[in-house]
């Protein structure tokens, strides 16, 4: 005859998941450190597993929270322990939040829900290993009616052309564009390649009566407008 298993692990993991769940229920997400928000959503993927040594490896390989959830999915994929399911469940939770945020911004014109804007540029650009560059179209209530990402380059460039800039507003039909880029190294000092481009598509866009509001470099560190310190 077995005699009785003590309780395992497992017991105790159930325990502090669920003291965490009701902690996350009772008093919202504020109530719980990084790490307890990736420890729960990585246990609802991993159901088995004692998830906060894997929460903590993860914050730490990546820099944190904001980090994490925009990485590469490949790249969090190659630390022990991940799967395809966890990976997943940790971009659901970005992509849900990208998207919350986007519908924000779009919600009232522009201009009059600036911090809706830089919220959501930062959540979409600021961790991204490798510049970026993105267009908001706006039309002439300064709603936004196309958000697109026109170019992808290195760790500190990345191509763009006035005039496919300036073709694609006309294609959409943009009374005013915002540009926006990232600085991986998160220093959002404009270079003076950022501020020639910024005046190269100012010049363009003024034949056509297309509006350039802002030039905003995007990063860990914050934002910096190019309008707001007379650069454009």
């Amino acid at each position: 005859m077995n005699a009785s298993a003590p309780p395992g692990p497992s017991t105790d993991g159930t325990g502090h998941r669920a003291r965490l769940r009701g902690r996350l229920l009772d008093d919202g997400g504020e109530a719980l450190l990084d790490h307890e928000l990736i420890e729960y959503l990585l246990a609802l993927a991993i159901p088995r597993r004692d998830t906060k040594p894997l929460a903590k490896a993860l914050l730490h390989e990546f820099g944190g929270l904001g980090g994490l959830l925009s990485a590469d999915p490949r790249a969090i994929a190659r630390v022990p322990g991940m799967g395809d399911t966890a990976v997943a469940a940790l971009k659901i939770a970005h992509a849900s939040a990208i998207r919350m945020l986007r519908g924000e911004m779009a919600a009232r014109p522009v201009l009059s829900n600036w911090q809706a804007v830089l919220d959501y540029l930062h959540a979409e650009m600021a961790y991204h290993s490798i510049e970026r560059v993105r267009v908001l179209h706006l039309n002439v209530r300064n709603m936004l009616i196309r958000d697109e990402l026109v170019a992808e380059g290195s760790i500190d460039q990345a191509p763009i052309y006035a005039r496919e800039v300036i073709r694609r507003a006309i294609e959409l039909g943009s009374a005013a564009i915002i540009l926006v880029h990232n600085h991986p190294s998160g220093d959002v000092t404009p270079s003076r390649a950022d501020i020639d481009l910024t005046r190269i598509v100012m010049q363009a866009a003024k034949h056509l009566d297309i509006a350039v509001h802002d030039h905003i470099v995007v990063g860990t560190q914050g934002h910096t407008s190019l309008r707001a310190k007379g650069l454009m």
